[in-house]
Order: C-alpha cells, then sequence, then structure tokens
C-alpha cells in the first residue's frame, strides 16, 4: 500500500534562505555608499523621492546616466528661479492607499484625501516643469502624466479638512445628520431642564458622561428620587452617576441615527475608493514620476550644497580620468554638520593608456580616503549627481565599481586578514569581464550605450573600476610583494582602471617596465610628523619609518644598526632619489605657481589698459558731444536774437524805412547762416526711405494735417498733387502731404526739370510760378503757428510765397493777412490763381 503523505504538522520546513551579496553590493558597503544615500535622502521633499534617493539600483547603461544627470541640471535652474524654489507640498505617499483600492478595499477618507492633494500638486508641478525648450528631458517626463481632475473634483467635493466625509456627499446623509443635530438639541435642552429640577439632589450642576451616555451625578441618599438608569458610582460610594429616565428614549434614537450616519458615510468612502482603484494604473504612474522629479530635484540641491559641478561622462570606456580637485563627499558633510576638519582636496588625472595606480606613502596619509572618494565619484556620476570637483570632471561610465577596502578577518568564517582579501579579490575576479571581452572593447574606438532595458551585469561597454587598498598586505612581504606585482598585471588586461594602495617597494618599479603603471604618493612632513594628504604623482612614497622613530626617541644605537641593514639593499640610495625627485618637484611646483603669479598680473595689467582705453574713448566722445552741444547752445541764441531784431521792426520804431530794410535784410541773412550751421553741425536725424507705394483712385489715405483717413478721387499729372474727400470736405493736397494706412510714405515720380523765365534787375527775382520750395501748407495748424512757419519761408525767399491755408471758416487766413500787412519787407498779397488753390491759399510778394 501506498503510504499516506505525511500531514502539514509533519512536513519538513525548508532552510530560510537568505541571498548572497553580490560583490558589487559589497562594494558599495565598503565605500559607504549607503551613508551617502541617506544624506541624499535628506533633501527630499517627500518619502517616495527619499526612496528614490535610497535606491541602491544604479542606472544600468551610460544614456540612463546622462538622462538622470539632465534632469539634475533641468530642476537645478529651475529651483533657482522660482521664488521659494520648486515646491512639493500637498505630494503624499499613496502608492499603499491605491494599491488597496485596486484590491477593492475601503480607504478612509483622510488617505483619500491625500489623492486629491496629489493630484492638485502634480497639476500644479507640470505646469512649472513643462517647458520644451529650457527643459526637455523633464518635459517630457511630464507630457503624458495623467492628473484626473474630475477625480480630485469629486474627492474634494465629498471630502472636507481632515477627511471628514461632507453632508452634501450624499442626501440621505445629510438628512441623517440634520436629525442628529435635532436630536441632540433636544436632549441637551432636557438635561439642563433636569438639571434645574434636582438641583438640590446632585453632587454638582454639570452633565458627565459614562459609556457614551449623558449621566447626573447625584446623591447617593436621593438616587431612589431621580428615575433613570444607573451607569457608574464614584469611588467612594457617595455619587451615583444615572441616565435619566427622560433621555433614554432619545439616546437609543441617537444611537440609531449615528450607526445610520456610519453606514452612510462607509457608503461615500467605498464609492470613492472604488474610482481610485479603477485609476490605479495612472495614479502609480503619477506617483512615480513625482518620485522620480523629488529625486532629480534632491540630487540638484544635494549638488549645490556641495558646491559641485556636472560631470562628463564620456562614450569611450577607455576614456581618460581628470578631477581636478576632488573632495570626499562624506567628509565634506562631517566638516560642515558635524564641524569636522577641512577636507583636502585631491587630483586624479589617468590618461588613455594608464591602467593601474600604485599609491605609496605611510599610513594616515590619505591613501584609502583617495580610493573611496574616487569612487563614490563614479558612482555619483552613474546616479546622475554632481561631483564636488573645480571645473568640470571628465571620466567614463563606470561598470562595474569594485573595490577590498579594510580588514576582512572572520573568527567565526576561520579567516585570517590575508585570507579575506583573497577571498574577495577572488570574487573581483570572477565579476569582471573576461579577457576575450576586455579585448573586444579594446578594438572598438568607441563603445556604444547600452539600451535602457539592459539588464545591470558586468557588461564590456563600461568601464571597469577596481579599488585595492593595501593589495598583498597581511602574509610574508616577499610573497606578497610577488602575488601584488601578478595580480596589478593580471587586471590591467581586464579592467579599465585599478589604483591600489601599497607598502611594497618592489611594485613602485612596475611602471618602469610597463608604460600601462603609474606611481602616486601621499606627501608626509618629516618636520611636524604629520601628513598633508596631498596626492603626488610620478613620485613613489619613500620610507619614513626610520625618521619618525628618530623623531619620537628611539636609541640612535638602534637607528644606525637598521639604516646599516638597509644600505646592502640599496633602500638608501633609492630613498634618496626619491628625495631628489621630491624636492625637484617641489622646485618645479614653485617655479609653476610663480609662473601662475606673473601671468595674473600680466591679465590684470591687461584689462587696467583696455579700460583706461575705453575710459579715454568714453571722455573724447564725451568732450565733442559737450563741443556739439555748445554749438547748439549759441546757434539757438543767435536765433533768439534775430527773432528779437524782427519782432522790433514788426513793432515799428525805426526813424526810416530803407533803413528798416537793410537791418530786415541783415537779420534774414544772419538767420540763414545759423540756419547753415545748425544743418553742419546739428544731429543727422535718421531717415527711413519708404519707396515703391503710390496711391490709386479709389484707395484710402490718411491726411497728415487732418490726421483724418479719406478717400482719393484723382491725381495730378505729375503724381505730386491729388484730391482728397474727408467726410464733406474736398481738398488738393501734395502728395508728401499723406501717408498709407498702414505708415506708407509715398513715392512721387521725379520731377521734371521746368526752365523758368525769371525776371532780371536789380536784385534778381526768384521764379514767379509755384513750386515745391516756395510753397507752405499751414492747414490744420493756428494761426501764431502759421505765422511761424510763414516767416521761415518768407526769410529765405527771393520771389512770391504762396501759402495754402484752405478755406474753411477764413480764420486762419484773416489772420495771416492781418499779419502781413505789419510785416515791412512784404509788398501785397493777393489770392492765388485758380489752378494753384484760389481763395485758398495765399501770394506773398516780398520786397
Amino acid at each position: 500500500m501506498t503510504p499516506d503523505p505525511p500531514i502539514a504538522s509533519q512536513a519538513p520546513i525548508p532552510p530560510l534562505t537568505i541571498p548572497p551579496v553580490t560583490i558589487q553590493q559589497e562594494a558599495l558597503e565598503l565605500l559607504e555608499w549607503p551613508r551617502l544615500a541617506d544624506q541624499l535622502a535628506g533633501f527630499a521633499s517627500t518619502l517616495p523621492g527619499a526612496r528614490v534617493c535610497r535606491d541602491p539600483t544604479l542606472p544600468a547603461s551610460r544614456a540612463e546616466s546622462c538622462t538622470l544627470l539632465d534632469e539634475t541640471t533641468e530642476l537645478l535652474g529651475l529651483d533657482g528661479v522660482l521664488p521659494g524654489g520648486l515646491s512639493f507640498q500637498g505630494v503624499a505617499d499613496i502608492a499603499v492607499v491605491v494599491a488597496h483600492c485596486a484590491k477593492g478595499g475601503t480607504a478612509g477618507g483622510e488617505a483619500l484625501l491625500e489623492v486629491a492633494t496629489t493630484l492638485a500638486a502634480a497639476r500644479r508641478l507640470r505646469r512649472q516643469v513643462d517647458d520644451p525648450d529650457l527643459r526637455p528631458v523633464t518635459s517630457a517626463l511630464v507630457a503624458d502624466l495623467r492628473t484626473l481632475p474630475e477625480l480630485e473634483q469629486r474627492l474634494r467635493f465629498c471630502l472636507e479638512e481632515g477627511g471628514r466625509v461632507a453632508d452634501r456627499a450624499s442626501p440621505a446623509l445629510e438628512g441623517v445628520r440634520r436629525q442628529l443635530v435635532g436630536l441632540r438639541a433636544e436632549r441637551r435642552e432636557r438635561l439642563q431642564e433636569l438639571l434645574r429640577r434636582y438641583g438640590p439632589m446632585l453632587q454638582d450642576s454639570v452633565v458627565s458622561e459614562r459609556h457614551g451616555r449623558p449621566v447626573l451625578a447625584v446623591k447617593a441618599g436621593a438616587a431612589s428620587q431621580v428615575p433613570g438608569l444607573v451607569h457608574d458610582s464614584s469611588a467612594s460610594g457617595s455619587t451615583v452617576y444615572v441616565e435619566p429616565q427622560a433621555v433614554i428614549a432619545l439616546g437609543n434614537r441617537l444611537r440609531d441615527q449615528e450607526g445610520r450616519e456610519r453606514e452612510l458615510e462607509l457608503a461615500v468612502l467605498a464609492e470613492l475608493s472604488g474610482l481610485v482603484g479603477e485609476q490605479g494604473g495612472p495614479l502609480v504612474q503619477l506617483q512615480g514620476v513625482l518620485a522620480r522629479l523629488d529625486g532629480a530635484l534632491a540630487r540638484a540641491r544635494y549638488g549645490a550644497w556641495l558646491g559641485a559641478v556636472r560631470p562628463e561622462l564620456q562614450e569611450d570606456p577607455r576614456g581618460p580620468f581628470s578631477l581636478e580637485e576632488l573632495r570626499h563627499p562624506l567628509l565634506l558633510w562631517q566638516h560642515r554638520r558635524e564641524g569636522g576638519h577641512p577636507v583636502v582636496p585631491v587630483t586624479i588625472r589617468v590618461g588613455q593608456e594608464l591602467r593601474v595606480v600604485a599609491i605609496t606613502g605611510p599610513n594616515t596619509g590619505g591613501k584609502t580616503v583617495t580610493l573611496k572618494s574616487l569612487g563614490l565619484a563614479a558612482l555619483m556620476a552613474r546616479a546622475g549627481m554632481f561631483l564636488p570637483c573645480r571645473g568640470t570632471p571628465r571620466l567614463p561610465w563606470c561598470d562595474p565599481v569594485l573595490a577590498d577596502i579594510g580588514d576582512e578577518q572572520s573568527l567565526q568564517q576561520n579567516l585570517s586578514t590575508f585570507s579575506g582579501h583573497i577571498r574577495r579579490i577572488a570574487r573581483i575576479l570572477d565579476a569582471l569581464p573576461q579577457p576575450e571581452e576586455a579585448s573586444s572593447v579594446e578594438q572598438q574606438p568607441l563603445a556604444p550605450a547600452p539600451s535602457a532595458s539592459a539588464p545591470s551585469v558586468p557588461a564590456p561597454s563600461g568601464a571597469a573600476l577596481v579599488l585595492l587598498d593595501e593589495v598583498g598586505a597581511g602574509t610574508d612581504p616577499v610573497e606578497g610583494s610577488a602575488l601584488a606585482s601578478a595580480l596589478l598585471r593580471h587586471l590591467a588586461d581586464r579592467a579599465r582602471l585599478t589604483i591600489a594602495t601599497t607598502h611594497f617597494g618592489e611594485l613602485k618599479a612596475l611602471k618602469y617596465s610597463d608604460s600601462r603603471f603609474e606611481n602616486a604618493s601621499v606627501a608626509f612632513d618629516v618636520e611636524t610628523l604629520s601628513p598633508t594628504y596631498r596626492l603626488q604623482w610620478g613620485i613613489p612614497g619613500r620610507s619614513n619609518a626610520l625618521a619618525i622613530a628618530r623623531r619620537l626617541g628611539l636609541s640612535e644605537q638602534v637607528l644606525t644598526h637598521a639604516q646599516a641593514q638597509l644600505e646592502p639593499l640599496g633602500e638608501g640610495e633609492v630613498n634618496q632619489v626619491i628625495v631628489g625627485l621630491e624636492s625637484q618637484r617641489q622646485r618645479q611646483q614653485e617655479a609653476a605657481e610663480e609662473a601662475a603669479a606673473l601671468l595674473a598680473r600680466t591679465e590684470l595689467l591687461h584689462e587696467e589698459l583696455l579700460l583706461r582705453w575705453e575710459q579715454q574713448k568714453q571722455q573724447s566722445a564725451e568732450l565733442q558731444e559737450q563741443r556739439r552741444r555748445d554749438l547748439e547752445h549759441s546757434i539757438r541764441q543767435g536765433q533768439q536774437e534775430v527773432r528779437r531784431i524782427i519782432r522790433r521792426l514788426r513793432q515799428g520804431g525805426a526813424p526810416g524805412r530803407s533803413d528798416t530794410a537793410d537791418l530786415g535784410e541783415t537779420a534774414r541773412q544772419a538767420g540763414q547762416r545759423l540756419k547753415q550751421l545748425a544743418r553742419e553741425h546739428g544731429p543727422t536725424p535718421e531717415r527711413r526711405e519708404h519707396r515703391g507705394w503710390m496711391p490709386a483712385v479709389g484707395e484710402r489715405v490718411r491726411v497728415l494735417s487732418l490726421g483724418k483717413a479719406g478717400e482719393v478721387l484723382a491725381l495730378a499729372d505729375d503724381g505730386r498733387e491729388l484730391s482728397v474727400r474727408c467726410g464733406v470736405m474736398r481738398l488738393t493736397v501734395p502728395i508728401d502731404a499723406i501717408e498709407g494706412l498702414h505708415g506708407e510714405k509715398p513715392s512721387p515720380p521725379p520731377r521734371p526739370e521746368v526752365l523758368v523765365r525769371a525776371r532780371r534787375g536789380v536784385g534778381a527775382r526768384g521764379p514767379e510760378v509755384r513750386t515745391e520750395r516756395n510753397t507752405v501748407d499751414v492747414r490744420g495748424l493756428r494761426v501764431h503757428e502759421a505765422e511761424a512757419a510763414v516767416e521761415e519761408h518768407l526769410r529765405g525767399a527771393n520771389g512770391p510765397v504762396w501759402v495754402i491755408h484752405g478755406i474753411g471758416t477764413g480764420k486762419l487766413k484773416r489772420g495771416l493777412r492781418q499779419w502781413l500787412s505789419t510785416v515791412p519787407y512784404v509788398e501785397r498779397v493777393d489770392d492765388a490763381a485758380q489752378g494753384d488753390g484760389g481763395p485758398g491759399c495765399t501770394v506773398v510778394h516780398v520786397r
């Protein structure tokens, strides 16, 4: 027979399996990436944004990292221009309530109200962010965002502040609540009446409450005189809490109505939860977009707080590393928030041909900090964060970033320090691309960026960065040095860059046998026995053990014997060479600083010379302008003087007619001379030419003197005059007295040459025919304005002057003729011929 299967209680319980920690996750822990993520999350405005900042999942491609950098850049600029910055006020964590509603559950009023406030905040943020020209990446992120205004309106209609269901949410609910208000008022009135009736029997004149029921504090001896239900008594037994019989029925009715109220409220909440559940997909998407925007804003604000700059991620995985004055972000936080020591920056420059950098030097000199700074910089750039550097940091997109930092000694796992390091290094080698994959990367001039959907696994398209601290330590120095040398050569073939700290002198010589290796060291001040934390490139670090021991007071005899043992090994000569190299580097550094200072002074002198030249040029222009203004002032004064002379001549008082005429002619010539000076030395007005337009018959134009529009009735044969009808008036005006309705200026045909026979004799006279030069149009002007315009023409006239004043009321014509009769150099005044304007034009003959 087949045995019965074991019952559930006898079934074996599988062991709890914990997924192993990958070497990349372990590297994040060693580089203290979670601590940096916690600091970044402190700049987030919402809980979903903080979760995005703490997410250990890094972008799987360079394209994703560049997109995150673009988001950080765009939101940093937007946050700086908005008053008070970009605000996420109203955004709540709605993931739990949306999931609950999507499964058919009923959410509380406060949680549903948070959905409404989140929708409103999302709509506001979309308006602020959406600008494809300035912010193309974030605008594309919010372009398809659904903010569900109908759902928000329904939620706000049914819910009040604090999540309470509003009366207007349901007519039945409104009726029940109205009844509750009436019942509570009625019960209150009855209780007040009972307080007055049973006042002498009560211990207190206040209505108390027991088990949700109103009670009166009745004296124990009078309890039988107050009909009702006893709910409680005092500890001493002297007081009995009685619910009066007169309000028990009201209380029962209130309980029933309150239960009905809860049922109706639950029905409204269920309806609203159903609406939220129906929009679960768009709400989840909206929550993700808001969290991503908040994460990008947190990266921007964190970078601004650090004083960081945007890095440049190069497409070529073999690209150089260029990080000027890189500062460790965690040490910066410790310095600014916790009052730690100032952070000393390090400069890292690694060319395309370099694969391994060996950093040597004494302990506590900053070697490990350099490793962690570079590792965090690679991770920050990959996560879309700015780097605390100077200038523009450049580095390839690093994946994977692997590290062996710290002591892996473990008593539980029976691991020594050396065993722990070897075990971790073996896992690092397993995570690196295989040699054939690495060689294929070397053959590609530019590695294409993987797609956004590529899995997060070590790929040849990324630059592998390996950081090793105290490589080969923890065992015999000879064997450890040989193992470290072989390991670094192997990593030079498989990783883009390996930076290792060591105390082995043999590793310093690898640079001279392999061009892919470089030496660096941390500087140490022997005089003060303190590190300077400065990274020196190209020079290996020297041992300072004997110098430190001598400074600390160790016996000189012991130090002499130690120095004697080093001499056969050549260690003393090597140290002397290193001392010479350090001294040479120091001299070169001082010379470079002097050259930089000289260049700075030269630039300042050049700027000062340019500034003085600009000032001199400006002063020269101001001097010329002042001279021009003085000349114009003199001209205006001369013109005023001439006007005064003419005015005196008009008023009479001259002894003889001929003297008056000579004086007037002198004034006229002086005025013409002043006008010539004004034209020669005055500012040239800007002329705007409008060519190619002539009005046609039937077209509407604007008469400049009247400021009104009129219809063109006819054009003269020469194209220089036209008849215009303005309302009931019909005018004949010159072509330059009109313009188009859109501001077009007429362009009349060239004037044909007209030979005019002038009268000869003493004092040659001008032509006796009307021309443009001897015609002045004063229509639309006041009498005194017309006098000034006519006077200007009469001063330079040597023949008749035609004055067009129109007919109208005749006031302008009478005023002009009355004034012309007082002008001494006017011989006579006649009406013009019919072809020249007739009564609407006056011909002024000058002497």
